[in-house]
């Protein structure tokens, strides 16, 4: 089913997933009491019994479809993102239905029929969603089914718009031209035409059948932008609002209503919520127990070896810049000779270094030497999972020379990090380190810290840049 309106392609949509959920439910009852899981089943509530509950269980994963963006246009979804929020529905779906099974001690519903449904609902949503998006797909590659949209400003927004665009050829959108003062009318960029001057507006709007008007204003041009809204919305035509500084405000701005006062926050940070920092504390002090209790054997045996082939203390504390830039004492197991003060504060370690040990190597080679820092973890000087922390002298280097690099001492500083999992770590890329610091910053989730946890068991412990 192609519809060109979004709304009344949700409303399809709220259909399909009625009829879906439902036939998903009585194959899942089917498959455990006529089907092949009907062997050992004990019929203890009827066909009836178990239809009614859909009453309740629709509503409650319509809701939930809502919650979890599964409405938001096939076109700007990619098919992972939409996987992604079928599974978290339906996970949190079976969870509430179990749960209220066992508040209200009704246990005569097979939980397994639960089970069965969760999976086979996940199949036919996910599929239900990729072959309307395949048809819509095909559907615009024939030229139907397409938003035809119109620029007024030419900027680096309208650039980076068109780029996406021509990237995505599924999202279905034309760009029909751009209107702008400042640029002469024929003027190109990547095919897309400069039709002529912003006042032409009401000119262009009645006879060109757009679907959108997308207000790609340039930084300069922001004292016309009340007039020019008022102009695309005479037009009766969807109009929004591209803005010129998307390299200042994250993709996802936090906003505030401050009295009917909107204020965008530059950057959203989720661990300044008081209840976000609990849970992450939380999870940091028990993995770190957790951890101690595992690596204890690992790390005496590092002690003895240390101690046994070279002179010098078995642990080595470095100060670090951590969170709200202040600073704190990183514990690692010593890896090189030692030597004085003033000389290792100024340098990194290169390849072959000369001043790491023979144990020190194999322990840098394999992350064993940041195993001390569990007990920084313990103490609240740093977490699990956290952008890495540096020496003072080099904050100060970076902080003039990379762009946002400061904002990584918004939060605790980590054993293993986002950036370490996607391999920047040891002699790589600073500046590609603080986008992946950033996008952990303002994208944090417990998900996601678990997620880079696992990551690094795989792939974090090793790494060919450690020397």
């Amino acid at each position: 089913m192609i519809i060109d309106n979004e709304k009344q392609f949700s409303r399809a949509h709220v259909l399909i997933d009625v009829l879906v959920t439902a036939f998903s439910y009585w194959l899942a009852w089917w498959m455990r009491f006529r089907g092949p899981f009907a062997d050992n089943a004990v019929v203890t509530k009827t066909f009836s019994d178990f239809m009614f509950l859909l009453v309740f269980i629709l509503p409650g994963y319509l809701l939930l479809y809502q919650a979890f963006s599964m409405y938001t246009p096939l076109r700007m979804q990619g098919r992972r993102l939409v996987l992604s929020n079928v599974i978290k529905a339906n996970t949190l779906g079976v969870l509430v239905i179990i749960a209220v099974l066992y508040i209200i001690d009704e246990n005569n519903y097979s939980r397994l029929t639960f089970f069965i449904f969760y999976f086979i609902n996940i199949v036919l949503e996910w599929g239900v969603r990729m072959l309307i998006f395949y048809i819509q797909n095909d559907m615009r590659k024939k030229g139907y089914n397409q938003k035809q949209v119109l620029l007024v400003g030419y900027s680096r927004g309208a650039e980076e718009y068109i780029d996406r665009i021509l990237e995505n050829p599924h999202w279905g959108y034309v760009v029909r031209g751009i209107l702008d003062d400042n640029v002469p009318a024929g003027t190109t960029y990547r095919g897309v035409k400069v039709l002529g001057r912003i006042a032409n507006l009401m000119v262009v709007l009645p006879n060109s059948n757009l679907d959108e008007i997308a207000i790609t204003l340039s930084l300069s041009e922001y004292y016309r932008l009340e007039q020019i809204v008022s102009m695309c919305e005479k037009s009766g035509v969807h109009t929004k609002f591209i803005p010129d500084y998307n390299n200042i405000i994250p993709t996802k701005p936090y906003t505030e209503d401050i009295l009917g006062l909107p204020v965008i926050n530059i950057r959203y940070v989720p661990l300044s919520n008081t209840f976000n920092a609990l849970v992450k504390r939380v999870m940091d002090i028990v993995g770190s127990i957790v951890a101690i209790i595992l690596a204890s054997p690992v790390m005496l045996v590092m002690c003895i070896l240390i101690k046994a082939t070279s002179k010098g203390p078995l642990i080595y504390k470095q100060e670090r810049v951590g969170l709200h830039n202040k600073t704190f004492w990183m514990y690692k197991f010593r890896s090189m000779e030692v030597q004085p003060v003033e000389q290792e504060k100024k340098s990194w370690t290169v390849k072959n270094d000369p001043r790491v040990t023979a144990v020190g190597r194999f322990m840098r080679h394999t992350s064993i030497d940041e195993l001390p820092q569990l007990f920084n973890i313990l103490a609240g000087q740093m977490s699990l999972v956290g952008p890495r922390p540096e020496r003072p002298f080099f904050v100060e280097k970076f902080r003039e020379e990379i762009p946002r690099y400061m904002v990584k001492h918004q939060v605790r500083p980590g054993l293993t990090g986002w950036a370490q999992v996607n391999g920047y770590r040891g002699d790589t890329s600073i500046r590609k380190r603080i986008d992946y610091d950033l996008y952990y910053i303002e994208n944090w989730t417990i998900g996601l810290d678990i997620k880079i946890l696992i990551l690094t068991f795989f792939k974090g412990f090793i790494n060919k840049n450690a020397y």
